[in-house]
């Protein structure tokens, strides 16, 4: 199987901000999107599968995370998210049997553009409309403190103490060893700069900062089957609210529990999550 260490990191222009990718095959393109805390080294397991599937595994930087740059336009809302997804398309050149998949913050611009792509997959966070008022549950409010954390001027002090990140990584995906990961996020969002990026990300999900007026409106349906995986031990979205995903996505779709995963089940359990989402893709065309 081709390796991790074969990956090459690459730039390219796209929506205005100047994006920083891991990329490894040939082929259709495979578009892997990271969530947070992250980067896109989370796909190292997946990516090798992908290449030797037939597909051009690429795995950006979101916005923000460096070494893809802050985005002058200061847009973290999904519509800059998914207008990212479409202008890093168009200027790697892909095509029709091109494939998305989204993990955390990942996923978003995958439910708005999985009828765009010949296959979609989403991980962790789930369909629009899935989790309703399961979200203001009491347990879950407490799991997603940092959600509202984030909207205070609090937001960049806290999470820059030391050990904040450690102990996310550890309550959502418990007993999992993170600290190559944590390497990773350190080197993405250490810096001052890139840490309010991926911050923005969250005041803008709540509102307490208004939408750009950049992008377009995002269709809250999903137009194109997808395969949404979640774990059964996510300690940052309870897995009760993924129980009606599939009744949130359209025909065609697909949705799994892994056993034994927590948030960052890929992961956690390469070999199971890899399988599922290759076997939902096929072999490239």
């Amino acid at each position: 199987m081709l390796g991790f260490a074969l990956m090459e990191i690459r730039t390219i222009h796209a929506n205005g901000v100047e994006f920083a990718y891991l990329t490894l095959g040939e082929g259709p393109l495979a578009l892997c999107l990271h969530g947070f805390p992250d980067t896109a080294h989370t796909w190292r397991h997946l990516m090798p599968a992908l290449a030797e599937r037939g597909y051009r595994a690429v795995a950006p930087f979101m916005r923000g995370y460096a070494p893809t740059e802050v985005p002058a336009d200061a847009a973290y809302e999904v519509a800059a998210l998914v207008a990212d997804v479409r202008a890093l398309r168009e200027e790697l050149g892909g095509g029709e049997d091109d494939v998305v998949i989204g993990h955390d913050w990942g996923a978003f611009p995958v439910y708005a553009t999985a009828g765009r792509f010949r296959r979609a997959v989403a991980l962790a966070v789930p369909p629009p409309g899935a989790m309703g008022a399961a979200f203001l549950d009491y347990e879950q409010l407490k799991r997603s403190f940092y959600i509202y954390l984030f909207q205070t001027p609090m937001a960049e002090r806290a999470a820059a103490v030391p050990g904040f990140f450690e102990n996310l990584w550890r309550d959502w995906s418990p007993g999992y060893d993170a600290s190559e990961d944590l390497d990773f996020v350190r080197r993405s969002i250490g810096e001052p700069a890139n840490l309010s990026a991926a911050i923005g990300y969250y005041r803008a999900m709540l509102g307490t900062t208004p939408p750009s007026g950049r992008y377009p409106d995002v269709e809250p349906s999903v137009t194109g089957p997808v395969l949404y995986l979640h774990g059964a031990q996510d300690g940052c979205l309870a897995a009760g609210l993924a129980k009606d995903a599939i009744n949130h996505l359209p025909e065609g779709s697909r949705a799994e529990q892994i056993d034994g995963a927590g948030h960052f089940l890929h992961l956690e359990r390469p070999a199971e999550v890899n399988r599922l989402i290759l076997d939902w893709l096929g072999s490239a065309s």
